[in-house]
Order: C-alpha cells, then structure tokens, then sequence
C-alpha cells in the first residue's frame, strides 16, 4: 500500500535534521544576505568532483530543531468495560488528558543580522508548530544549543520561520537561496540531513536529480498544504529530513524537503521539496508581518480537461477555465467573466489551477496585474486590481453570532469564496472556517475544513441554518441542565463521525 506522508517520524521524539550551504563567516561581520551566483566553482585537479564542494560550504549551515511540547488527546472510557449490553446504550465518554511529545527536525540559517545578532532559519511548519506551547531548542554544527522562538507560520504552504539570538562570536553559515523557477528535470539535486531522528546519522549527504516539478495535489492528511507546486527528487529522503535544503549543483537551496510516498515508511526514491521561490515569498510575510497575507481576485477556477479543450475551441489543454465570478470582486471589476479562459497572470502562465491559485496568492495586494485570457476566439488582456482575502480585513467579513462564539466555531456555505479557494468540496452541509482554541469545538476535535451535516437531529445546509440551530440546542441545553451538544461532521477525508461539543457552563 502507497503511504503519503510528512517525512518527521512521530514516536515519543521525532527525529529530522537539515543543512544548507555557505561559507564561514565570525556572526560580528556576516553580511545579511548571500547569493549564490558569485560563487561560480570550476573543475580543477584538487577538486573534481563539485559536489564535495558544495558539501563542504553547507553542512556548517545545518541546524537540529527539538520541539518539546504537550498535546491535549481525548482517552475513551467505558464505565461499563466489556459488558456489550450495558456499552451499546451507554456510550464510551471522552476523557481528556495531555501528554508530552517530542519531535526532532531540520532547518537552515538563511539570514543573519549582525546588529541583534539574531539569525533566521528556515523549516516546515509541521517540524515547529507545536513549538508555540512549548520549547524550540536548535542544536548548531559545533553542537551548541539555542532556544529559538517562532516568527511565523504558514500551514497553507508548510514553510514556518524561527529565530535564535546568538552568542557574541559565534561562527555561522548562512545558505545562500537560488531561483526554483530555473529548474530543469534532470538537474542533479543533493539532499542533506537527519535521517530517522537523533540517532548518529547527522548532516547525512544524498544526491540525486529533479525528477519532475510542479507536482501538487498531493495528499498528506487532514493537514495538507493548500498550496502546492512540489519538486520531486529520487535523492534519498527519510524520515528525519524535514525541513532541509534542497541544493543544486552551484550549492544553493532550491527547495524545503518536506515530505516522501512509500510503500514501508523508508525512502524509495520519490520525496518532495517546497519550491524556494514559493518559500522566499511565504517569508519575506513572517518576518514581516508574523502572518503571510495574499491576494484574491474572486472567481472560481475550473481546470482544462480535453473535452472542455474542445469545447472552448483552444489549442491545447493548458489554462484556466472561470466557473463563477463573485459578484464586486477584483475579478468582476475588471471585467473577467464566466467561460473566460486565463492563459497567464501577471505576466506568468498558469497551465493549471494549482499555478493559477499560487501565482494570485503570492502577488502583492494592492496593485493591478495583467491577466491574458482567450474570450471566444479572441485574446485579451485584463487588469486586475488585487485585494486580499476578508480574513485579512480588506473586505466585510461574516460576523460570527454569539452562539458561534460561545461553541467556538464559524461556518461558511459550501459553495462560497472560502469553500472554493481552499478546494473544499461537499454536497450537504457547512463548511468550518474558523476554530477558537480551548472552545468546546476544539476541545471535540473539529478542524478547519470540517463540513458539519447535523447539529442535534436537524439537518444543516447553510450558515443562517447554523446559527439557529446551534441556538435552539444551547437554549435547549441549558434549559434541560445539561452541557453537551451532538454534531455530526465530515472531516477532510471524507469520513463521517459523530462528536460531541462539551461546554463549561
């Protein structure tokens, strides 16, 4: 059987590691950036081989990140134990308690700034997103341990970023970062890192080649990224790899390793890294804003099958087909319509919808972009002025009511602009757009993407239907001296269940 999965192994500690490249520098005078292009390498009789070269300048860049952290996991238990009468009209009751874990991954330092003596490493958001309740620890190539804080998450793209403050003297190496968006299948690619956690393999060098890009829909689980363009390498990735550098041949980070597919848990030969282009973009917003705000422009994007290629008259089955267009969108307001076919954006072709949803995301707000489409068996170009999501505060967002505060929850319909842009799909029901942490929904297990199909016995189908419902059970609980609400939901794999809200009343 076929295992997606993110590559950092989850026992009682989870080993990964990473590395980068760069030369050696004292922390007093590192310069804030590098760039790899003035560091051409030729062949010569000491050297031949250009891969010791690039190992050489980058393992000094590896960093091991710890994450030590305790997570809150629900126990079911039968006051009843075996007794399968008394278990079928008494159902196991949740019991929550918390239990530490520990997880070990990779990163590397990209960027260092001499007056605060701060450095800035990069890694996957699941290597450190527990580490906002815990302790960040990254242990250095000599060894030297660090207690690091979060400076941003993104789970949409799995890039995070953290920081460490570094000791007067200290030696670093800084990664210098390439240009993704150059890669050609065939190029040679060297993975380094921390195979299967702390166990001696450190800084482990593996090589191989880019064997496709632009892979996307992949799934990893209930937490797959949204956003995907993944490069795909057969240079050996295994558990305890997340979150290192991807390098090409001129030793420059061209990608985030980040996850494999395997038949047995171990590499064979297929693992996947986070383009750096797309990170480079993700980053620049943590380290800015602590949060990555992106553009929208308000339609539904349809992908090119033959038949619609057909359809629509075109040359080839590339492209991007507008579904629905929001009313007083960007989109609306420059004039894009339904059947409309979009070629490029922003001077970028977008073949397909995981491009097209990626070159919107990561364009700046606010300013107007070109956008080529085929309208019949003309081409045009429109202008689009960017906005940002109504999460982000540019636009009127729904309010929650008061009922949504109390069970922590916020809903949207299936069919609407959060449902479309995060690729949720459901016949019946609502989707869940927003969870408050320790709020009855949260304490229950729901998660963002979850589509909610029954509260109590009444059937759901919009947000107003909610909202009432979720109202009329609370009354009804508290009138009746109880604290518990049943749902019936569906959550990201398509799995229904049944869950029961416990509030603190």
């Amino acid at each position: 059987m076929k295992i997606w999965k993110r590559i950092i192994p989850l026992v009682l500690a989870l080993g990964l590691m990473s590395c980068a490249i760069a030369q050696t520098h004292d922390s007093s005078d590192v310069p804030r950036f590098r760039s790899g292009s003035d560091k051409a390498w030729m062949p010569n009789g000491n050297n031949p081989n250009p891969v010791v070269k690039v190992v050489r300048d980058v393992r000094e860049s590896v960093v091991q990140i710890k994450v030590e952290a305790k997570v809150t996991v629900q126990n079911f238990r039968n006051p009843f134990f075996d007794d399968d009468f008394f278990r079928y009209f008494f159902p196991q009751q949740p019991r929550e308690t918390q239990r530490p874990v520990t997880s070990m991954g990779s990163g590397f330092i990209y960027e260092y700034n001499p007056q605060t003596r701060e450095a800035f490493i990069m890694t996957n958001n699941h290597v450190v997103e527990k580490g906002k309740e815990g302790t960040i620890t990254v242990t250095l190539a000599d060894k030297v341990n660090y207690t690091a804080t979060v400076v941003g998450l993104d789970p949409n793209t799995d890039v995070a970023v953290i920081k460490i403050t570094l000791k007067e003297g200290e030696k670093i190496t800084l990664a210098p970062l390439g240009d993704s968006a150059n890669l050609e299948i065939g190029d040679w690619a060297i993975a380094i890192g921390n195979p299967f956690g702390d166990v001696g393999l450190d800084r482990t060098v593996t090589l191989g080649v880019i064997s496709a890009i632009g892979r996307s829909n992949l799934n990893f689980g209930t937490n797959s990224p949204i956003y995907q363009d993944y490069i795909q390498t057969d240079a050996a990735i295994n558990p305890g790899n997340s979150g290192g550098p991807l390098l090409n041949i001129d030793g420059e980070v061209i990608g985030i390793n980040s996850a494999i597919t395997s038949t047995s848990g171990g590499n064979i030969g297929i693992g996947f890294a986070i383009p750096i282009n797309l990170a480079k973009r993700v980053v620049e917003d943590l380290v800015e804003n602590g949060k990555v705000t992106r553009a929208y422009i308000g339609i539904s994007p349809q992908e090119i099958t033959a038949d619609l290629m057909e359809a629509f008259n075109l040359s080839e089955v590339s492209g991007v087909l507008v579904a629905k267009v929001e009313a007083d969108s960007p989109a609306h307001n420059a004039g894009l319509s339904v059947g409309d076919v979009i070629l490029e954006f922003n001077g970028e072709k977008v073949p397909n919808v995981s491009k097209f949803r990626i070159a919107v995301a990561t364009s700046k707000i606010g300013t107007k972009v070109p956008v080529k489409v085929i309208r019949g068996s003309e081409t045009k170009t429109l202008y689009i002025q960017l906005k940002g999501f109504p999460e982000d505060g540019d636009q009127e967002a729904k309010e929650p009511t008061a009922e949504d505060t109390v069970a922590g929850i916020s809903v949207e319909a299936r069919d609407s602009a959060y449902a479309q842009r995060n690729n949720i799909k459901a016949d019946k029901g609502v989707v869940v757009s927003t969870i408050e942490s320790n709020s009855p929904a949260s304490r229950a297990g729901i998660q963002v993407g979850y589509i909610i199909l029954k509260v109590g016995n009444t059937e759901i189908d919009s947000p107003e239907e909610f909202d009432t419902a979720i109202n009329r059970e609370i009354s009804k609980m508290k009138k009746d001296g109880k604290n518990t609400i049943l749902l019936y939901v569906q959550d990201r794999n398509k799995t229904e269940q049944f869950v029961v809200l416990k509030f603190n009343f």
